[in-house]
């Protein structure tokens, strides 16, 4: 069967708050929506990068279904660094792989509707290069699940 997954992501950068030679600090908050047969969904969050020669994009690669949301990196020097926090969340509609197939019966559990995510990491910038960390703590997805799920990412990034 066909899976198909259709999503939105708008992101907006704050101004940089700080000197061009000092620690700077922006807000990049972030709606969107998916709607498919895999997952449908509603969700809004906000970033917080503090770190020297912020770059002009929109941070690091967050962990989400589908494709990391920051493809390219704009670096402002020649080297860079941040640390990073944000909080998303989601009302879910439809997951697939807690609700089952949707066109007959299958295995499924109670899935909760609201999901919440905390992400935090750090990112290294060269011109062409950017090495990130990202981690992210989830709520609980379904009523029997037993633990908060942790979990992160390494990601270099070459420009070219």
């Amino acid at each position: 069967m066909l899976r198909v997954v259709l999503t939105y992501q708008r992101s907006w950068r704050g101004p940089v708050i700080g000197g061009t030679t000092g620690p700077q600090f922006d807000v990049i908050p972030h709606a969107g929506a998916a709607l498919g047969n895999v997952f449908t969904y509603a969700n809004a969050g906000v970033t917080l990068r503090y770190g020297k020669q912020l770059p002009n994009d929109y941070g690091a690669p967050r962990i989400r279904q589908g494709l990391p949301v920051a493809s390219s990196f704009a670096p402002a020097s020649d080297f860079g660094w941040y640390v990073f926090a944000g909080v998303e969340g989601r009302a879910v509609a439809q997951n697939f792989f807690l609700d089952g197939n949707t066109f007959r019966d299958s295995r499924s559990v109670d899935k909760k509707p609201f999901v919440g995510d905390v992400q935090f990491g750090f990112v290294f910038d060269w011109p062409d290069v950017r090495v990130s960390y990202t981690h992210v703590l989830r709520t609980r997805e379904f009523r029997t699940q037993e633990d908060n799920d942790g979990y992160g990412a390494v990601s270099v990034s070459l420009k070219f």
